[in-house]
């Protein structure tokens, strides 16, 4: 029976970031677990927009991960903000509502940089993420704090990156392979997987494993049993192969939960997106340009603050509070003054189209008298101001049920535009408990040997909303401790062969 070091399970940027680092920290067979098949391959990296939130000082920290960065985007340097660590800290405790598990947060944001530098090192290629992170106004531009920065090519091309630096590290890789079990040996460490491929179950051992296969975000089921109705109905934004099965697994064994399992990241996309992730459009189902529109449910109200903050702090929350609207599914309405502010996603859509408001709202399916009636209370509850997307303006409205508190203007200017959008889930926040080290904790809140998690696995850094690009960073950060950990116990453990017994092989072998 072949023995390797590390098995990582799932293949998405988590999961690549724990293989390669197993390799480069001296683990020498080192196998990937694809559940998908090849052309369905790199779970939620491949439908993602790619950006990195990462605390730096200085614009010149960027300098060593876009080199090039001014070739394109002439002036990046001098218009990028610094992003110290303080501000990240202030950001995530801000949209989670204080319930950030500090001690993983701090390897997060401490680790941030010098994880993506290592990225880059090793062959991800970045640009500025000028499409997620910069607004464009008034012949000025501005990268919003934080998520600067991305893969060259989006999702699309960090998970092609990843696959071919694997390739180029030996990394072995098998699709249409589901990993179902773990196996133990009798003192309780693990030590493999019972797989199921193409050809049927068998067991791979190996000396560490690596969860990195996502939440339960594809899991209707389990969608059902933690977020409750609608969230059984609803459409998800990336793969349809994250089914929590690496929670499933890691319950087995003992594993503590972790997190809150309430909580998860829905972004507004297009009403008519299809249930799981279109593999062309990826993350170009998106509307996030709410901010500058009103938005109304059904019965013709408006139901959010669309300008609480920059969308990249407001986002991840905002799908949820669509898809509670009647009919999960609501109307962001914009006039021409700010058309040119639309996220380029927006071209993939086909909005309702009119020459005066009231002609639009008359196109909608939707309690159209309400609607006129919330439009014009609207308009009666402007504050006044000068508008500037620039900066979070104060331009806002006051008296109303739910007040509009930045970028709130008068809709008057033909022609006018709806978009239909509803919630699309993209990762649940609920997870296992890992220590500094990214093992697993279990239920004793002792490691559990032999097993580590890193990606949507681990559990606690999130509630309630979420700051963009912190997620793939995040994957990255433990997914890079969780493989130098696996490999540096995988030098130190004897091999299954060797050791007497194997309570998890024989008990999985009385399953079949």
């Amino acid at each position: 029976m072949v023995q390797y070091d590390v098995i990582v399970v799932g293949a998405g940027n988590a999961a690549f970031a724990a293989a390669v680092s197993a390799r480069e920290n001296g683990a020498r067979r080192v196998l990937v677990l694809e559940k998908a098949p090849v052309e369905l391959r790199g779970g939620n990296t491949h439908y993602s927009g790619a950006a990195f939130r990462i605390a730096f000082n200085s614009p010149e920290d960027l300098r060593p991960l876009v080199p090039d960065a001014e070739k394109h985007h002439p002036g990046f340097f001098a218009n990028v903000v610094p992003y110290p660590a303080e501000l990240f800290w202030s950001d995530l405790r801000k949209v989670t509502e204080n319930r950030t598990d500090e001690r993983l947060a701090g390897i997060l944001i401490g680790k941030s940089y010098e994880t993506v530098r290592w990225m880059r090192d090793i062959g991800i290629k970045m640009e500025p993420a000028e499409m997620l992170g910069a607004i464009k106004f008034g012949g000025k531009i501005k990268f919003l704090s934080g998520a600067v920065i991305r893969a060259l090519g989006e999702g699309v091309g960090l998970s092609r990156m990843w696959f071919a630096i694997a390739e180029a590290r030996q990394v072995e890789v098998r699709y249409q392979t589901r990993a179902v079990r773990l196996l133990q040996d009798k003192s309780g460490r693990v030590n493999g997987v019972l797989a199921q491929g193409p050809g049927g179950f068998g067991e791979i051992r190996g000396k560490a494993v690596v969860l990195a296969c996502g939440g339960y975000e594809s899991n209707p089921e389990w969608r059902a049993r933690y977020l409750g109705r609608p969230w059984d109905l609803a459409k998800v934004r990336g793969t349809a192969f994250n089914t929590g099965d690496g929670l499933n697994m890691a319950f087995e064994v003992g594993a503590a939960p972790y997190g809150q399992y309430t909580g998860l990241h829905s972004t507004p996309i297009d009403a008519a997106a299809p249930a799981f992730g279109d593999r062309r459009l990826t993350d170009k189902t998106n509307r996030l340009t709410y901010a500058y529109s009103v938005m109304i449910n059904n019965r013709g109200q408006r139901f959010a603050n669309e300008g609480e903050d920059f969308n990249m702090l407001t986002y991840a929350k905002m799908g949820q509070i669509i898809l509670a609207q009647p009919g999960g599914v609501a109307y962001q309405i914009f006039d021409s003054k700010v058309t040119e502010l639309l996220e380029p996603r927006y071209q993939t859509a086909k909005p309702c189209v009119a020459d005066t408001l009231e002609g639009l709202i008359r196109l909608l399916p939707v309690d159209q008298e309400q609607a006129l009636a919330t439009l014009h209370a609207y308009h009666a509850a402007l504050q006044g101001g000068e508008f500037n997307p620039l900066i979070k303006d104060g331009l806002r409205t006051k008296g109303l049920p739910v007040d509009k508190t930045n970028w709130a203007q008068r809709i008057d200017t033909p022609p006018f535009y709806a978009y239909p959008v509803t919630g699309g889930v993209t990762f649940t926040f609920g997870g296992v408990l890992v220590n500094d080290d990214a093992q697993v904790m279990s239920v004793a809140y002792t490691p559990i040997r032999g097993l580590y998690a890193c990606g949507e696995m681990v559990g606690g850094l999130f509630h309630y909303n979420y700051p963009g690009g912190s997620g793939l960073v995040s994957g990255s950060v433990f997914g890079r401790i969780a493989g130098a950990n696996a490999a540096r116990a995988a030098k130190t453990t004897k091999p299954a062969s060797k050791r007497r017994g194997s309570a998890g092989g024989r008990a999985s072998r009385r399953r079949r």
